[in-house]
């Protein structure tokens, strides 16, 4: 085992549903005590946030991904001794996360200037909807919602098409990761000054960043708005032939590709009328219908066998379950087992980054509510 970068910090984290317990996620997979601070009974509300009916051990399996590698301490923060108790932990703590509604921390007595007297050197990290001015501060900071507002949707499906969401909490996992970094960043600056800092992320600006290529050229490009292709969308800006198309048996990814290139490869003269570059943006769908015409003709393997020795970027479109039996899959190892005390044991992935060659796991599951409380109590007060 490698000793991880963060071993040593300790992490208070106040936060609930998914954005900023996924920040509190990388960094005990980097190596940080994280220790969940719950309300006592409920919990963090993500343990009833069901996205199937599955409930594993008496919590979501939400839950279960997104809190595994953490303690938990149950705490009522309207009782004296329990607020207490959590001034001892915080004068303790290297990082607070929190990802409540503006006001909340304050009227808790744990807001940045309250908590930054208790502890100069504290790293708080913040994530909020929409930040704490304008007329969306109030406004629920729900993932659906965020990406209404951000444009997203409009870049999703095809152009005939209503607004498509993205298909995942995108907002929420995206402010989770610019939370992560403005909080490793902090620490850097705290080596250096010994100070403390306020690191504060919000859904919207996040899902705004992850749009930034596209927003860039909509910014340069005089307010003219993307335009989706009528057919197989895959990018609102890119020329054909970059899509996902239907094969004889399943479904072919093609990106960037010369369609000269193209149109010889897949012995398809239709293609060939529309092989300079200006055509491929201005005739991008007409170009993606003979594609899609054409591509049914075999099966991807077919297809792939022509493409790939061409050095043409291309790809099978695997779902879940071809994809965990293929061996590209499998090198990754990113699937782990992490295990609760009372043995019940799930599946999920394991942390992206790799250090010095070494993969970062943990089989330390998620805790049930207040599982740790008089470990803590023990060790702290």
């Amino acid at each position: 085992m490698i000793d991880k970068p963060l071993e040593g910090l300790l992490v208070l984290d106040f936060s609930q549903f998914l954005s900023g317990p996924s920040a509190g996620l990388r960094l005990a997979d980097l190596g940080a005590r994280v220790i969940k601070v719950e309300k006592r009974d409920e919990g963090d509300i993500c343990r009833t946030l069901y996205i199937s009916n599955l409930k594993i051990d008496g919590d979501s399996s939400l839950f279960h991904a997104i809190n595994r590698n953490k303690e938990s301490f149950a705490a009522d923060l309207k009782n004296a001794d329990d607020y207490s108790q959590v001034v001892q932990l915080i004068e303790r703590a290297d990082v607070l996360i929190q990802n409540f509604r503006p006001g909340v921390m304050k009227r808790l007595q744990l807001d940045y200037e309250t908590v930054k007297s208790i502890n100069p050197r504290l790293i708080y990290g913040e994530i909020t909807g929409y930040g704490h001015s304008g007329p969306w501060t109030h406004k629920p900071g729900q993932d659906l919602l965020v990406q209404a507002v951000s444009g997203l949707p409009y870049l999703n499906g095809n152009q005939h098409q209503p607004p498509v969401p993205f298909g995942l909490s995108i907002s929420d996992m995206a402010a989770g990761a610019h939370l992560a970094q403005g909080i490793l960043a902090a620490l850097v600056q705290r080596g250096r000054t010994g100070q403390g800092a306020h690191v504060e992320v919000n859904l919207l600006e996040s899902v705004l960043d992850f749009q930034f290529e596209l927003l860039t050229q909509f910014l340069n490009d005089g307010g003219q708005l993307p335009v989706r292709s009528a057919v197989n969308n895959a990018n609102a800006y890119i020329s054909a032939p970059y899509g996902i198309y239907e094969t004889q048996d399943g479904y072919l990814a093609i990106a960037m590709a010369p369609l000269d290139t193209l149109a010889q490869l897949l012995e398809c003269p239709a293609l060939e009328p529309y092989c300079s570059a200006e055509v491929a943006h201005e005739k991008r769908d007409e170009i993606k219908q003979i594609l899609v015409d054409h591509l049914q003709q075999k099966k991807t393997k077919q297809w792939l066998a022509v493409l790939e020795p061409a050095d043409i970027w291309c790809a099978d479109v695997f779902n879940w379950n071809r994809l965990i039996e293929h061996a590209g899959f499998k090198v990754l190892d990113m699937v782990m087992e992490v295990k609760r005390e009372n043995g019940t044991m799930i599946r999920t992935v394991r942390c992206p980054i790799r250090i010095d060659g070494q993969r970062l796991k943990s089989s330390q599951g998620s805790p049930m509510i207040g599982e740790h409380n008089a470990l803590i109590e023990r060790e702290f007060f």
